[in-house]
């Protein structure tokens, strides 16, 4: 009863930490959708294998919100036709690369400046990596079906075919769109765009809880103890750390104020390792994944990600030790 009462408080604790935070990313999708429903800005983003991740991490500036909040935005990016690249260069640097956490990760570690500078780099580094990696998938591999259908037909018909559109146009609509408004450079509804919302919030919010759930639960059955106490050593101390930050699954805000309470007891590389690894995966972020993308691209996006963590991380222990 004790293990079944804290995984139900730990449940909860993640459930309200994150649901605030996906509700914002949703209200600016939303608000996107309604203010420019063309996306006509989206599409002239920069396409470049480099210029692309690193714009993408850009408008982290702009749309402060953490990972689960990055999710619906990342969505909306991909459906109005912006480069592969672009996109998701935002998804992975953005929830670090944004004016809460860089502030929050100051005031967790006042007295290590070279944390505040690591971190932000480290993550455009990391998008960057996954960006290019993942751009060798063709779209059809790397994207959920539903998602390309809808990202098909934003884009114009000199770049897909009319048969590759399907949705809309020819064949059945896809599940869950609204082809009235993709693709279309008139405003909607107010009503229509705010409907479209609350069933994207209430898809979003059910994949969200169930991550919870399974993190609460291994939180529960593996005991942070057993993870910090190899902090001593390097390679272990990385280790254990990036699996900590997979585990814990807190969000980007306040994941610097967790981390200071061990950082005595870790190394450098060790605190920077579960700083960056946890915005860009973690057990509550694969079901919202999901809806991006297919389980081979995640799969890709974990192994790549948790190799360049542990290659920073490595380094600053080199460094700094």
């Amino acid at each position: 009863m004790e293990r079944l009462a804290t995984t139900w408080a730990l449940f909860q604790a993640l459930l309200v930490e994150a649901m605030p935070f996906l509700l914002i990313g949703v209200a600016l999708s939303s608000l996107a959708r309604w203010i420019s429903p063309g996306g006509q800005w989206v599409r002239a983003l920069p396409a470049h294998p480099l210029l692309g991740p690193l714009s993408g991490a850009a408008l982290g500036f702009a749309l402060p919100a953490c990972e689960c909040g990055n999710v619906p935005m990342a969505r909306h990016l991909l459906v109005k036709g912006a480069p592969i690249a672009t996109a998701l260069g935002f998804l992975f640097a953005a929830p670090v690369l944004n004016p809460i956490v860089l502030a929050s990760t100051w005031a967790a570690f006042p007295d290590q400046p070279w944390l505040l500078a690591a971190r932000p780099l480290g993550a455009v580094l990391i998008a960057v990596t996954l960006a290019t990696l993942l751009r060798f998938l063709p779209e059809s591999q790397l994207l959920q079906p539903a998602l390309l259908e809808e990202r098909r037909l934003s884009q114009p018909l000199g770049e897909v075919t009319l048969l590759e559109r399907r949705s809309g146009l020819i064949g059945a609509p896809a599940s869950g769109s609204t082809p009235a408004v993709l693709g279309s450079s008139r405003r909607p509804p107010l009503g229509q765009v705010l409907s479209h919302g609350g069933s994207e919030f209430l898809e979003l919010a059910l994949l969200l809880v169930m991550g919870c759930a399974i993190a609460a639960l291994v939180q529960t059955l593996v005991p942070r103890q057993w993870l910090i106490a190899v902090g001593g050593a390097p390679t272990l101390s990385i280790l254990s750390l990036m699996l900590l930050s997979l585990v814990v699954s807190v969000c980007s805000s306040v994941d610097a104020f967790l981390a200071l309470g061990f950082a005595a007891q870790v190394t450098p590389g060790a605190v920077l390792a579960f700083l960056l690894l946890g915005p860009v995966m973690d057990l509550k972020l694969v079901g919202l994944f999901g809806i991006l993308l297919r389980p081979r691209a995640i799969l890709l996006t974990a192994g790549a990600a948790s190799l360049v963590v542990l290659l920073i991380g490595q380094w600053v222990n080199l460094v700094l030790l």
